[in-house]
């Protein structure tokens, strides 16, 4: 892999979600909504700060998406649309063109299809992609 590209979200967290913005070399590329922190507990709680490797992943129900690697005590965290975290996600990040609220967001699919278009493009010629999550 010669080359890799990282993705930076900057978390602002709330009591009632947590919200970020993504960056590719300094460029918004969108906002993105989570759970709030509740100390990485499955299914209630974003994941932690960190760096994350990312990679293509299909399933029936959200078909083509993206999954992060190596998340401490979680498994299939993944990045897919959504537009209410507290509804819509358990653990996952869910990218969004404009926030609306604490965890709550808008044109999730539009903001989905931006995000997964570029990293599915640098995967495709084998070059890693990492996440870094920090606040």
């Amino acid at each position: 892999m010669a080359c890799k590209m990282e993705l930076l979200l900057k978390r602002t967290y709330y009591p009632e979600g947590t919200n970020g913005i993504l960056t590719v070399n300094d460029v918004r590329v969108c906002h993105t909504i989570e759970l709030p922190w509740k100390n990485n507990r499955r299914i209630v709680s974003c994941i932690p700060e960190g760096v994350y490797a990312l990679k293509k992943r299909f399933s029936r129900k959200f078909s083509w998406h993206i999954e992060l690697l190596d998340v401490p005590d979680r498994e299939l965290i993944l990045i897919h649309p959504a537009n209410y975290a507290l509804k819509e996600l358990k653990g996952c990040i869910a990218p969004v063109f404009k926030l609306s609220g604490a965890g709550v967001g808008f044109q999730s699919r539009a903001a989905f299809g931006k995000l997964r278009e570029s990293i599915y493009r640098e995967l495709e010629l084998n070059r890693r992609v990492d996440l870094i999550v920090e606040s």
